[in-house]
């Protein structure tokens, strides 16, 4: 029987969890949660803020979750070191849990650059946890002034949260554009406009030089009045307890397919990891929630003496704002083309035969099909492409290649 510890309470964790009890029920599983919360999804913070949801609708998982995968939980405390001389995980209320071997699925924490005065500014919050959601809440009146630091996902989808809570939300970014990291610039263009017809404001190619209490003074030397100051500038990956132990880090804690890191008995899964990108070719952070899973589910099976590999993870994002729906997955590299409709914009970019990435705005419907092709490195000269520009659907497919991928009669 095998001791296995997870630091880490999210989406990895789950699939990590899940992962081992597919090989072993015997094994033991400590989970070490900094959150006091049992596993919830962190993508719907927003939602609870819209009143679409609840904490109880949040869950990831059922309340017996745990019961009934023999899972022990420590709750709000953190792992500070993995003690590989001794086996034993150092926890900071001073508890050392011994392990056979360990995951670390420890996550991302919020990046917030040096701002000169950020300290003079009361009401202040991230928005990566429940608790940050939790915290906020209590802060926002109908005459509130917000001012969000960072056009990202996680800055946006924040907007969308309080709109109907607050009486103006601005939206400031270095970048001269929103969504940089996903979105070129005429995508990114069409959901600044769709956001700003929502009532968003948004001060781009700027960003804040000093706060004074409740005024921001941005570096193009505009003045911001706020009430509530939101920073959701970035995230980086949780790789100090690798690092600490002379693991491989870079972005995040490098591992290969297996899930494993540099460290023998020690892997890593989700947004601290650098694994994998098919659509690349090579390792990089892949910091979404099916990937999480999966990364964590393959690094389960494998500590608990299976045999699993995770070759296939891509760069995903399917997110809407207002009622505009959006998906993006792979690299933008390659030849582009696209297809126009009616609130429709559809980019699709080739390389070498292959399709390495798209952007859907406005249609995402079976998007499926795009994310399987860029997934499986599909020779596009194997189906009829420009049909599925247009419509994606199976019968973009040949003959032969359904009943390679569906099976039965076609």
């Amino acid at each position: 029987m095998k001791r296995h510890v997870i630091i880490g309470n999210g989406t990895a964790a789950v699939g990590c969890i899940e992962g081992i009890r597919s090989v072993s029920a015997e094994d033991t599983i400590t989970v070490i949660s900094k959150e006091p919360h049992a596993v919830y999804s962190r993508p719907l913070i927003s939602y609870y803020l819209e009143g679409k949801t609840d904490t109880e609708r949040m869950r990831y998982r059922d309340a017996d979750f745990y019961e009934k995968n023999a899972v022990d939980v420590r709750y709000g405390v953190s792992a500070e070191q993995i003690d590989t001389e001794h086996g034993e995980i150092v926890l900071t209320d001073g508890t050392h849990i011994p392990y056979d071997d360990v995951c670390v699925a420890a996550g991302s924490s919020p990046f917030v650059p040096p701002m000169e005065g950020l300290e003079t500014v009361e009401k202040r919050f991230g928005f990566m946890t429940l608790d940050d959601a939790l915290s906020l809440e209590k802060e926002l009146t109908k005459e509130s002034r917000v001012l969000i630091v960072g056009a990202g996902l996680i800055g946006l989808k924040c907007a969308e949260g309080i709109h109907g809570r607050v009486g103006s939300i601005t939206v400031c970014d270095l970048a001269d554009r929103v969504l940089s990291s996903i979105l070129d610039s005429e995508c990114a263009a069409i959901v600044q406009k769709h956001l700003e017809a929502n009532g968003i404001k948004f001060l781009l190619s700027d960003s804040v030089a000093k706060f004074a209490g409740n005024t921001a003074t941005m570096k193009s030397g505009a003045s911001v009045e706020f009430d509530v100051l939101v920073l959701a500038v970035g995230v980086r990956a949780n790789i100090g307890l690798i690092k600490g132990i002379g693991g491989t880090v870079n972005r995040g804690i490098v591992v290969d397919t297996a899930m494993a890191t540099s460290v023998p008995g020690v892997y890593a899964a989700g947004d601290c990891a650098e694994g994998y990108d098919a659509s690349l070719g090579a390792n990089r952070v892949l910091a979404i929630l099916p990937n999480a899973y999966l990364q964590g589910r393959t690094a389960g099976i494998n500590m608990a003496g299976g045999e699993a590999a995770f070759t296939n993870g891509i760069p995903m994002n399917s997110i809407g704002f207002f009622g505009l729906h959006i998906m993006s997955a792979g690299t933008y590299d390659g030849e582009m083309s696209e297809e126009r409709g009616d609130g429709v914009l559809k980019r699709f970019f080739v390389k070498d035969d292959r399709l390495t990435g798209y952007i859907l705005i406005g249609e995402t419907g079976r998007a499926g099909i795009y994310t399987a092709l860029v997934r499986e490195r599909t020779p596009l000269s194997e189906i009829d492409f420009e049909a599925a520009k247009k419509i994606a659907g199976s019968a973009v497919f040949s003959a032969e290649v359904r009943r390679k991928k569906f099976g039965g009669a076609v």
